[in-house]
């Protein structure tokens, strides 16, 4: 080992705080201790964990020896992974690295189990078990099992020498990842065989983008993908965009793969976390699916990764570092030779124009993509056209997609004109009627819903727009099921299960709906208010509009026969139906919608064709806000900005912008611009509370 010859040990202490740069020289604490060795260590005042990161043969300083040493360690290439984010993501490595390691409340749950020994088996076989009491008989027939209530009695056969008892690790399996009885695999179509056999060919560390559309069988392919690197006893990391989806491809890949299959998501408690992350680490388990921050799971030797509805904004993390799982699955399969693949029916421009495509353009079942039909909502005013509701009136089953939950966008006093806004950020209030209450979306905040204005007494008091909730109520007129699906509800599964097994219903809900989503009879889509993200001033909203139409519509017309005449259909209302992104949606143009969007990127010197980097600063002061921004602008000369953003959560809010190159020396040059002029100007505007963050690639 490393750390045989040398007597001072380097690490990174696993702190937040911007201003700590290790690595910190500590003496050896003797031992086993490599890179990736977890210790516990006097910092200042504190008593912290840290990150064995190097090794020196001397110090100019005084050292003091580690406390402990931590039962796990990190492997040594996620260690270089955490060190490479901080680098990336104009963050720090105990920042980093304290994402990586696992849980300091991770603890192994340990039962106690009773087993026969061979006494114990003669006694039952001989019939000898007769000298004892027909509750010691029935415990020993039982065996083995856990202790539990019948601990005591165990005890005592235990000092007859008919039982042992002993401690044995005991997982903590996630609900939904107990296994079913596995499905057969469906037969392989020509176009699923030819992505198979290049992905086959592929040498070490190559990337591809697979475009399928929907319903072509992107999940089958990563499948027999998984099945092959395993068979060659390589490891699997699978990440999906949302913890809504872990469940529908945990099935798929526990039914094939059983309980060599991991999940790593936010939801779990603290105890399946730990566990998870150890059979990981261990080996014991050697495929691990979840959303972002699986992308960090402790897997050596990995073969196969796999980014599905690669187009997801969801995989850009917002805390410090603010890294994308895309791009850190890129740099792990890089590191350990492993094929990348990156799935979508709607894939990024920046995916089109960087990966080698291998294309899925016809669904499995020869179903054919339903006709989309583009309304003008300009021509009522309700937020459902006559047209579309004649055709929810006449559909069986329908998924409906309206990006605003709630009940009204907010509301107003008729005497004043006062808007309910929220005490801690600049935005409008949202009404949830059910729950009784006015809601912030952003910051949380929550008030009672206003009888009166307490400015001029008025009871005359307006709601505008509607939300989630307001179109699921008036859709029940339609007596049928009416199902909500958006981030007020807590049990997305349930409702998703129960929507599939009526016979007739309806589901409404924000764009969570328009998923990965497979449900064979659903003969309806719409999406009400299509061109709300064109409004965005972001120039990605081409991009997800486009995304957000295709993938809705992607749910309906499943299961229909390719010689059949369509019977599904999809409505998509918009106030300006001649817009380009949604007729490019509307006809399901994806090789038009990309080649015109890249072009307009190019002009624009947008990513894919430039780096972009954003400096964000906040204060609760206005004035102190204001003047670290201006100091950051002189230290980035070239930066856009700074230019205002809502307050938020009590603070005032300025951003700058860099444009630089895609790639290489430019961009490198670019953060390391961007993390030094934070560095200095932070210094001078801590006492203030100034916060800074660096947004590497923002989205």
């Amino acid at each position: 080992m490393l750390s045989a010859v040398h007597p001072v040990v380097q690490v990174e202490p696993l702190v937040t705080a911007r201003a700590v740069r290790g690595p910190f020289d500590y003496a050896h604490p003797g031992g086993e201790v490599d890179v990736g060795t977890l210790l516990e260590v006097s910092f200042g005042r504190q008593r912290v964990r840290a990150v064995v990161t190097g090794f020196a043969d001397q110090s100019e300083h005084r050292l003091v020896t580690p406390l402990r040493q931590h039962h796990h360690d990190l492997p040594a290439d996620l260690v270089a992974l955490g060190l490479w984010m901080a680098a990336e993501y104009a963050s720090t490595p105990g920042r980093a690295l304290s994402l990586i390691a696992p849980s300091r409340d991770g603890r192994p749950r340990t039962a106690l189990w009773a087993d026969r020994t061979t006494d114990g088996d003669a006694a039952l076989a001989d019939g000898s078990a007769e000298r004892l009491t027909a509750g010691q008989r029935t415990a020993l027939e039982e065996l083995p099992a856990k202790a539990g209530p019948r601990l005591a009695t165990l005890r005592r056969l235990e000092q007859r020498g008919l039982v042992t008892i002993a401690a044995r690790s005991e997982r903590r399996a996630p609900e939904h990842h107990r296994q079913e009885a596995a499905r057969p695999a469906p037969e392989l179509t020509a176009d699923q065989r030819a992505v198979l056999d290049a992905l086959a060919a592929a040498g070490p560390g190559e990337a591809f983008l697979l475009d399928g559309v929907t319903g072509s069988g992107k999940t089958e392919v990563y499948l027999r993908a998984a099945e092959r690197t395993l068979a060659g006893g390589q490891g699997v990391l699978i990440l999906v965009p949302e913890i809504g989806l872990t469940p529908q491809m945990i099935g798929r890949f526990v039914d094939r793969f059983g309980d060599t299959v991991a999940v790593l998501h936010s939801k779990l408690s603290d105890g399946e976390r730990y566990d998870e992350w150890c059979r990981l680490r261990s080996g014991e388990a050697r495929v691990c699916i979840g959303p972002r921050s699986a992308v960090l799971a402790p897997i050596e030797q990995l073969g196969l990764i796999v980014v599905d509805e690669e187009h997801e904004g969801s995989y850009k993390h917002e805390g410090d570092p603010r890294y994308d799982a895309r791009t850190v699955a890129e740099y792990r399969a890089r590191q350990h030779g492993a094929v990348l693949v990156a799935g979508s029916a709607t894939p990024r421009p920046e995916s089109v124009y960087r990966l080698p495509r291998l294309v899925l353009p016809r669904r499995v079942d020869g179903s054919v993509l339903p006709p989309v039909s583009v309304i003008d909502l300009k021509e009522t005013g309700s937020a459902i056209h006559p047209r579309t509701h004649e055709a929810l009136v006449d559909s069986h089953k329908a998924i409906v997609l309206l990006n605003r939950r709630g009940w009204s966008n907010f509301l107003t006093c008729g005497g004043c004109g006062r808007v309910w806004s929220c005490v801690d950020c600049d935005v409008a209030l949202i009404l949830h009627r059910a729950e009784g209450h006015l809601a912030c979306h952003h910051c949380g905040h929550r008030e009672a819903v206003p009888r009166s204005c307490d400015q001029c007494g008025s009871v005359s008091i307006a709601r505008h727009g509607a939300g989630t909730e307001r179109l699921a109520a008036e859709l029940e007129a339609l007596d049928r099921p009416v199902f909500r699906l958006d981030a007020s509800v807590h049990d997305a599964g349930a409702v998703l299960a129960s929507f599939a097994a009526a016979p007739e219903a309806i589901l409404i809900g924000t764009q969570v709906v328009a998923k990965g989503h497979d449900f064979p009879d659903v003969d309806l889509g719409v999406v009400l208010d299509a061109d709300a993200t064109l409004r965005f001033p972001d120039f990605r909203s081409q991009e997800r509009t486009f995304a957000l139409v295709t993938q809705l519509a992607g749910r309906a017309g499943r299961g229909a026969r390719s010689d059949a005449a369509p019977t599904s259909r999809v409505l998509v209302q918009t106030i300006d139906p001649e817009d380009e992104t949604i007729s490019f949606a509307a006809h399901h143009d994806s090789a038009g919608f990309l080649q015109a969007e890249l072009r307009r990127r190019e002009a624009l010197r947008y990513p894919p064709f430039s780096t972009l980097i954003r400096v964000h600063c906040s204060a609760a002061a206005e004035a102190d806000v204001d003047g670290a921004a201006s100091e950051l602008r002189s230290a980035l000369p070239g930066a856009l900005g700074p230019a205002p953003l809502f307050r938020l959560r009590g603070r005032e809010r300025r951003q700058l912008v860099l444009k630089a190159a895609p790639d290489g020396d430019g961009r490198r040059t670019a953060i390391e611009s961007a993390a030094r002029a934070v560095e200095d100007v932070s210094t001078r505007w801590r006492r203030k509370d100034v916060r800074f963050v660096v947004d590497v690639d923002p989205q």
